[in-house]
């Protein structure tokens, strides 16, 4: 069987991350008895000023697209239906803040260790559409870090330190000269870029072209 390795460019404050990947997730299930896939996240910040935290996300997104708020809400609603069709919980997505998400990647890096990367990725998902939770908070994180059963102790130690610091840096810098510039990103095979929240049809479609050619 045909494995496929897809490297993930994403933000846990983007919302069309968390819609890809559940995309992702229906693609992988129909193609489950022709291809495996290994799944690696890595990191984006669509927020990377610390120091410009914990703004309205309705009034950030305004200024930042030049549409009136009524409009950023009404494209807001629109993802909240996108994302409980996938089974999200996007239920307050329209109430959060822009936040900081240095430290849930550094976090994210840890998990990988584990083999729960994906796990907590989508607890951070959960946690910020679903819940508007303040996910620069590090109390927040560990609190899903948690929820999904990982060490909470740990992670308040990685989180008092500069652990992985270097590391979502480097991931960072190596995606940006990639050409990385929005997400989500798909990387198959460290060469194929598939950009956006593609539907699942259209993933499967690319993913058996992507195994036929490197068949060849």
């Amino acid at each position: 069987m045909k494995t496929l390795k897809i490297d993930i460019v994403s933000d846990i404050a983007c919302p069309w991350c968390a819609i890809g990947y559940a995309r992702l997730e229906k693609a992988m299930a129909t193609l489950a008895e022709e291809m495996a896939f290994t799944i690696e996240w890595h990191a984006f910040e669509l927020n990377p000023d610390a120091t410009a935290d914990g703004e309205p996300i309705l009034q950030a997104l305004s200024r930042k697209y030049g549409r009136s708020t009524a409009e950023m809400q009404a494209a807001q609603t629109d993802m909240m239906g996108i994302a409980e069709d996938l089974g999200l919980n996007f239920t307050r997505m329209q109430e959060r803040y822009t936040r900081n998400t240095f430290d849930a990647h550094r976090l994210l890096k840890w998990a990988a260790e584990q083999g729960r990367q994906t796990d907590l990725e989508q607890a951070f998902f959960e946690a910020y559409f679903g819940h508007a939770a303040d996910i620069s908070d590090p109390e927040v994180l560990i609190e899903w870090v948690q929820a999904i059963g990982l060490d909470g102790a740990e992670a308040q130690s990685i989180l008092a330190s500069d652990d992985y610091a270097e590391v979502v840096r480097a991931d960072e810098a190596t995606y940006q000269q990639a050409g990385v510039s929005a997400v989500p990103a798909f990387i198959v095979n460290q060469q194929y870029m598939i950009s956006g929240a593609q539907e699942p049809d259209t993933l499967v479609q690319a993913f058996r072209e992507i195994a036929e050619e490197s068949a060849k």
